[in-house]
């Protein structure tokens, strides 16, 4: 099977981690911008992060044939720095229109605080203006509240609800977002957020309309592989290949296709590597031999 991850935080993930996805069958992923775990203190180490998703992470994938797409924005935990805050919604113009960028995000609460919402707002108002998906982080404490805010609030702005995913769901949200008309995402993260077994229990009460299975992969105890795992669970479970496919392949290419910035198509096609190519000065290789594929009929 072929599996869509759209959203795992590379910048976290090793080499072996990127020839794992590929040998799952992982053929996309998008990146949401996100808090390093190390507060950042001034506006020089957002722009490196942002030219790093939308540069050098997009070509480390591409050398082991994972296409990378990423989306840009403040995220709701470092909007709470109000002064840095507002410099970093001044920047986000400068890399959300760029190639590869496929969404406004990650965004939206984390204590649900005044200045979380005024840059949830400013970044809603944006995305709209620009015609741009929006990746919303839910809170996790008080998670039904955030996310009917966010709902509230995206729909306000004028955001349509085919363009908005909420992710982080789990079983007392999901209706609500369902409801809305909008996408609804569910992080497969160890221990915390949603679990395999739970997420079976999701797709064969709801069906797979409109939800998305993805990892949300980063520095913390995780696992790059929980989108074709939870798959091979569904099925081993009886949800039908058709329903597997939805939610860990279609949905999410649907949702982030309205970017105009994803070539589905080329997806589909078997990847062909060659890691002789550079990125500035540098390659994957470190130099090692590289693997070069023969042309693969598709």
């Amino acid at each position: 099977m072929r599996f869509f991850d759209p959203h795992i935080h590379m910048a976290s993930r090793t080499t072996d981690d990127l020839e794992a996805m590929a040998k799952a069958g992982i053929r996309g992923v998008i990146e949401p911008a996100f808090w390093m775990g190390q507060p950042r203190t001034q506006l020089g180490s957002y722009i490196d992060y942002f030219s790093a998703l939308v540069g050098w992470e997009r070509f480390r994938c591409s050398q082991f044939g994972v296409a990378h797409y990423c989306a840009i924005g403040l995220n709701s935990k470092e909007a709470n720095n109000e002064g840095l805050a507002k410099e970093v919604l001044e920047l986000i113009p400068r890399f959300a229109l760029k190639e590869g960028v496929v969404a406004i995000g990650e965004i939206g609460y984390d204590e649900i605080t005044k200045a979380e919402e005024f840059a949830y707002e400013w970044q809603l108002d944006f995305a709209r203006r620009h015609d741009m998906v929006v990746m919303v982080h839910s809170p996790h404490r008080d998670k039904k509240r955030g996310i009917r805010r966010s709902l509230e609030l995206a729909k306000h702005h004028g955001v349509p609800m085919q363009k908005l995913v909420i992710d982080h769901n789990n079983e007392e949200t999901v209706e609500d977002v369902l409801e809305a008309g909008a996408w609804a995402a569910f992080t497969i993260y160890p221990h915390t957020k949603m679990g395999s077994e739970r997420m079976v229990e999701i797709v064969k009460k709801y069906g797979p309309k409109q939800i998305i299975v993805d990892s949300s992969a980063d520095w913390g105890i995780s696992d790059p592989l929980s989108v074709p795992k939870t798959a091979a669970l569904m099925l081993e479970r009886g949800v039908s290949a058709e329903a597997v496919e939805l939610v860990t392949w279609k949905n999410g290419l649907d949702a982030y296709a309205q970017s105009g910035q994803i070539d589905v198509e080329a997806l589909e096609r078997t990847p062909q590597i060659d890691q002789r190519a550079f990125y500035g000065e540098n390659s994957v290789l470190r130099g090692q031999q590289p693997r070069v594929d023969a042309a693969i009929p598709n």
